[in-house]
């Protein structure tokens, strides 16, 4: 089997045979083989063991057929590094044991140390690149995101404390999105330089915000990241998490490739509000899988034909898979993807047809 850069090349918006699939989740509970392995082992400790992260992370590949594959790990994954205590507890989430509530939790987190502390994390990495024949993307929560974890204490659907922290006392505030931001920035460098392909970073919270208080608190510290990796000529992509599109037209001047987008937005208001210069990934309501499969392609083939008027579009879910998702149902919409799309996508990554009219008119 060749190498597949599919994905790749999207991500640059460059030439593509067919729209590149990948599924966020797409290693979890929905596959049985995995639940089988969760009843031994915790998700952290899969992420010790490298020899298994690596072949977890390789079985969506290999049972879809998407064109990525995702590093199996957690976004809390780098924090224990800088001196958090935490525990990922079931149907619960992260439970921090030390939560951030003042300038002096905010002063004692250290800087990361990704080979010291996370070595196995690197060496999951260097298996997979030595393995794949597709990209692999690894990825790191953002700033926010994390924030609102190590200061709620665990999940929260409010993030009152967060808020509180974020505007009551804001020095206190930056100083935790400079260190979030450097960690980030750190972990991300060393996990290409390890083999990584494309690096995602996920916000998923951070629609939470208003495009006010995103732009003032959070925004300056995603911009420092992007820029932080902008060096490097791997994909770089920013997910701002559900509920997000207010958010996007602040993301015009972030040094990333790729914005992914969830179903909130259209993959054609979505390029509107980012100002056309990103590739766009996304973005089916991931619960339109309990529908009739003629639903599902229904509904795929309407965000494809939007996704490919223009060079630098992937196919995603517009939030992450859930437990109950029918991995039969996932097999078959990962081949209509690319059976529907390599009909239609011409030598520029344009639909066919525009191809031809452009041709026409030469």
């Amino acid at each position: 089997m060749s190498y597949n850069d599919t994905f790749i090349r999207a991500c640059r918006k460059q030439p593509v045979d067919h729209v590149p699939v990948w599924y966020m989740r797409q290693a979890g509970r929905y596959d049985p083989d995995y639940r089988k392995i969760k009843e031994k082992y915790s998700l952290l400790d899969i992420c010790k063991q490298p020899e298994l992260a690596a072949e977890v992370t390789m079985m969506p590949v290999r049972k879809l057929g998407v064109d990525a594959a995702i590093l199996y790990s957690d976004i809390m994954n780098p924090v224990a590094s800088i001196g958090i205590d935490f525990d990922i507890v079931k149907n619960i989430g992260p439970v921090i044991h030390n939560p951030i509530r003042s300038a002096e939790d905010v002063r004692r987190l250290k800087p990361i140390d990704v080979e010291g502390d996370l070595p196995h994390i690197l060496r999951t990495i260097e298996i997979l690149a030595a393995e794949l024949k597709v990209p692999l993307i690894s990825f790191a929560g953002a700033p926010f995101t994390l924030a609102s974890y190590l200061i709620e204490g665990k999940p929260s659907k409010s993030y009152i404390r967060t808020k509180e922290l974020m505007y009551g006392e804001p020095a206190v505030w930056f100083e935790l999105m400079e260190k979030l931001g450097d960690m980030v920035i750190a972990y991300l460098r060393s996990h290409i330089a390890a083999g990584a392909k494309a690096v995602q970073l996920f916000d998923s919270w951070v629609g939470a915000l208003s495009p006010a208080d995103f732009k003032t608190y959070v925004l300056p510290t995603i911009e420092r990241i992007f820029a932080g990796l902008s060096d490097l000529t791997e994909p770089k992509i920013y997910f701002p998490g559900v509920s997000s599109g207010e958010l996007l037209p602040a993301l015009r001047n972030v040094k990333a490739d790729v914005i992914g987008l969830d179903w909130r937005v259209s993959i054609e208001e979505g390029r509107r509000r980012t100002g056309g210069g990103f590739a766009v990934q996304g973005n089916l309501d991931p619960y339109v899988l309990t529908a009739p499969m003629e639903l599902i392609e229904s509904q795929a083939r309407a965000i494809i034909d939007e996704g490919i008027k223009e060079p630098g579009y992937i196919f995603n879910l517009g939030h992450g898979l859930f437990p109950e998702a029918s991995i039969d149902k996932l097999q078959r919409l990962t081949e209509f993807i690319h059976e529907y799309s390599g009909g239609m996508v011409g030598q520029a990554g344009e639909p066919a047809a525009a191809v031809q009219k452009s041709g026409a008119s030469s």
